[in-house]
């Protein structure tokens, strides 16, 4: 078999990975077209150093100083565990749905229903989020992007108005995103694809720019800027508190495998796609930020804290290459923003093939001409447009909603790495059908444990009601995030006791863990 061994032509490829999609009882309804760059890209773009770290580095170096880098490794280690988890899952189950379908195979029925529901309001609020980072780049660019409100909202989205000029600018991207994953997967793939480009070229380039300018040694992450005054644990406290950040900025490389039934050689590539986006991230995005710690003029600057890498930037490259590289992440948050959609869109559709969701029929129809799930690409626009508008008449809402969204992806990775991790522990996984494809063999008990034990470590610091991330002002911010997710569990559960009526009986004969 050509996913096995050497490349067949593309028509045989397309006939032998149909062929097994039929195996797991599908028809190959999407369009099969994505390579090995694609299926890197996708998976990259979501994570998106120019956007994540762009849009974040100031949350983290206000919180813990310039040692808060070390944030960065400790939780690249942990979701690495969780990659190399679902690159063995990837390899065995090319499926569009990723997280859901994972969970399906290995777990209750119950656990993968849930996996699905959350991670689909988990990315619709992150699409909001990353469209909202418009208002920090584009501004600070041209001033003609400041559409509402005056100078003084440039680049903020915290001021009355630059929440209305991020909700305007917003609208404009998902409106873009729903037309292009509409259009096609193979418009999405190359615009996807020139932005993946844009953004590894683009920081390649702005670290070598800051690396000309490097005033001080590495040394400077060892300065914690007195971080940890008013923590009771000291400086351990602001530290967990800065690891936010990079919590923030590490998930989504599932996105291969959800687009897994348009992807050629799936098992092959989907695997091998998972580990080098996260990878990749990880060195361009840890690279950037210790450079331009060691090339800001200021280290003390306050702007730091709250402008954070625009003003890094700027302030060290001048405006104008500053605006180019600028203009470069304002690219990279739009194919940011178009992969989370996607990554959506195709969990929609899995879950609604299986008839999992209300009016099923239509969020399961696909288009004879686009070969694209329309009606869920419809719902995922408008839905992202609803969260958006939360932002103009609450801003500290939307953060605790854009919050909580970072916590709807962990736990349903925990879905999946806890019953893989239940069937390791019974001798069950990897089973004796695995294939040829991706496996850690004797290493993967300790992998799969310790991405279990982060990934609760995580969701516990994430939970964590501080007032050093939501105010201090008012409880039900602090207790926001746990009270939004607890809700979310109680609609779906409302959801699954209506749909749980249409299962087949077969459903829950299913294995369990």
């Amino acid at each position: 078999m050509a996913v096995h061994g050497e490349s067949l032509p593309v028509d045989h490829r397309d006939d032998t990975d149909s062929a097994d999609l039929a195996g797991f009882g599908y028809g190959q309804q999407l369009e099969r077209s994505l390579g090995s760059f694609s299926s890197f890209a996708s998976g990259f773009s979501y994570i998106s150093i120019m956007t994540g770290v762009f849009q974040l580095f100031f949350f983290g170096f206000g919180s813990g100083g310039p040692a808060f880098i070390w944030t960065w490794p400790l939780v690249f280690l942990g979701q690495l565990a969780v990659a190399f988890c679902f690159a063995e899952m990837a390899g065995q189950y090319p499926l569009a749905g990723s997280v859901y379908q994972w969970s399906k195979q290995i777990a209750r029925p119950v656990t993968s229903w849930f996996a699905g529901w959350i991670m689909i309001v988990g990315a619709v609020v992150t699409a909001a989020a990353v469209a909202v980072a418009y208002q920090i780049i584009l501004p600070q660019v041209w001033s003609g992007f400041q559409i509402v409100g005056g100078a003084a909202d440039i680049g903020a989205t915290s001021t009355p108005g630059g929440a209305k000029n991020a909700i305007v600018l917003a609208l404009g991207l998902v409106v873009f995103t729903t037309i292009i994953n509409i259009v096609g997967v193979r418009v999405m793939a190359k615009i996807n694809n020139f932005g993946v480009a844009v953004e590894l070229g683009g920081i390649i380039l702005l670290i070598v720019a800051l690396a000309v300018h490097i005033r001080r040694g590495p040394e400077v992450v060892l300065r914690t800027s007195g971080a940890g005054a008013g923590h009771s644990a000291g400086y351990l406290g602001a530290f967990l508190v800065a690891s936010l950040m990079s919590a923030y900025v590490f998930y989504g490389f599932d996105t291969a495998g959800s687009l897994a039934e348009e992807t050629m050689e799936p098992r092959r590539h989907a695997p091998r796609a998972i580990i080098r986006a996260i990878t990749a991230a990880f060195i361009v995005g840890g690279l950037l930020m210790l450079v331009g710690m060691m090339a800001v003029g200021d280290i003390h600057a306050k702007e730091l804290s709250v402008s954070g890498m625009p003003y890094l930037l700027k302030s060290t490259l001048g405006n104008t290459l500053g605006d180019v590289f600028l203009i470069c992440s304002g690219i990279a948050i739009t194919v940011c923003c178009l992969a989370v959609q996607t990554a959506a869109i195709r969990m929609i559709f899995a879950m609604a093939r299986d008839g999992r969701l209300p009016f099923g029929a239509s969020f399961s129809r696909v288009s004879p001409r686009s070969k694209t799930p329309v009606v869920p690409a419809l719902i995922t626009g408008v839905f992202t447009i609803v969260v958006l508008l939360i932002n103009i008449g609450n801003q500290r809402a939307f953060f605790v909603l854009t919050s909580t969204a970072i916590i709807l992806f962990y736990v349903p990775y925990l879905m999946v790495t806890g019953p893989m991790l239940l069937r390791r522990l019974r001798g069950a996984w990897p089973g004796p059908d695995h294939g040829p494809y991706f496996r850690m063999g004797r290493f993967g008990l300790v992998v799969n444990a310790f991405a279990v034990l982060y990934g609760i470590a995580m969701v516990v610091n994430l939970f964590w009601p501080r007032g050093a991330v939501y105010g201090t002002d008012h409880w039900y911010y602090q207790w926001g995030a746990l009270l939004t997710s607890v809700l979310i569990v109680v609609v779906g559960g409302v959801m699954l006791a209506v749909r749980r009526r249409a299962w087949t009986a077969s459903d829950d004969a299913e294995v369990v863990s």
